[in-house]
């Protein structure tokens, strides 16, 4: 690793007369992860305990250091044996788990979502869905798992109180959802203040927003460096160091354009999700190998750490 990072093509673009403009130090961001690091590798879309010991399997393979494993189709969509085994195998590996809470907007009754607009997206409708969530993320944590991933603010603060009051585990991390990821800083800060520990937001914000809500959180941040295509698509490999300086403490995510959509999970969908998994953490390694070619390799937080750090939040006594 060298000093100073280059930037990508800058050796050769140099000689051609073509020189990379220095990144100004005023954009970078002055936020880590308590251990200092500035990223995390986070493996998304892992479907169940067979997804789970092929992503594991793979990044031995392929010397791949992971973070955190995530899940997409719900704790609704997994039976408890299921849940203790996908536990059990990251536990052992001090990988955090994360298993998505539903139900949520495109899985019910509703029509607006299916509209134009998508009406309320993914949030949870009513009373209802809200006790569905909870009830997942009550059955998830009595199992083992440590973190549940979120797509509504109601929810979000309802289990921010909840585990203030004991009611879940007080290390839960909670997660918030790219589909309802927000897109400036002030929505970002209002998130961090609801209870979030770390926070997806849209694979197509630019540098220059990053640095904006960096300005007010220090809240982790979690991108698709390769989002898949029903989240736009993008491919943003050359961009991973600049994003990291931007956006620390951030989580790199590894998703797979060009992959069919695989929620909610079953059986019918096997191959393609342990494919699919198999792909996500080769995208992983070329990722790394790109950030090692740049000397860009530096600032991963310890694998095992998991913990957000002290962040804002509202007062739950109001």
């Amino acid at each position: 690793m060298t000093d100073t990072p280059r930037r990508p093509g800058e050796p050769a673009l140099t000689t051609l007369g073509l020189p990379t403009s220095a990144p100004d130090p005023a954009d970078a961001s002055p936020h880590t992860f308590p251990d200092g690091g500035t990223w995390r590798v986070e493996i998304p879309s892992v479907e169940g305990p067979e997804a789970v010991g092929v992503v594991l399997k793979e990044a031995s393979r392929l010397d791949v250091p992971i973070h955190r494993i995530s899940q997409g189709s719900g704790v609704w969509m997994l039976r408890d044996a299921e849940i203790v085994e996908m536990v059990e195998a990251t536990a052992e590996r001090d990988i955090e788990l994360c298993l998505f809470t539903g139900p949520r907007g495109t899985w019910d009754t509703g029509a607006s979502v299916r509209t134009d607009s998508h009406g309320a997206g993914l949030r949870a409708r009513g009373h209802d869905a809200v006790a569905g969530c909870v009830e997942d993320a009550v059955r998830a944590t009595e199992l083992g798992v440590t973190c549940l991933l979120v797509a509504d603010e109601g929810v979000l603060w309802t289990l921010h109180r909840a585990r203030a009051q004991g009611i879940i585990p007080a290390g839960t991390t909670l997660k918030v959802s790219a589909l309802i990821g927000p897109v400036n800083p002030a929505s970002y800060a209002v998130f961090e203040r609801l209870g979030a520990d770390s926070l997806n937001v849209p694979s197509d914000l630019t540098l220059a927003h990053l640095t904006e809500i960096r300005r007010v959180s220090a809240a982790p941040l979690d991108m698709y460096v390769e989002a898949p295509d029903d989240l736009g698509g993008y491919v943003r490999m050359y961009e991973i160091a600049e994003l990291v300086r931007r956006g620390a403490p951030m989580y790199l995510k590894f998703g797979l354009a060009k992959a069919p959509g695989i929620y909610p999970y079953g059986a019918q969908l096997r191959d393609v999700t342990l494919d699919t998994a198999r792909e996500r953490v080769r995208r992983g390694r070329l990722a790394l190998d790109l950030l090692a070619r740049h000397g860009a390799d530096g600032g991963m937080a310890a694998l095992g750490s998991r913990l957000p750090g002290k962040l804002n939040r509202f007062d739950i006594s109001e």
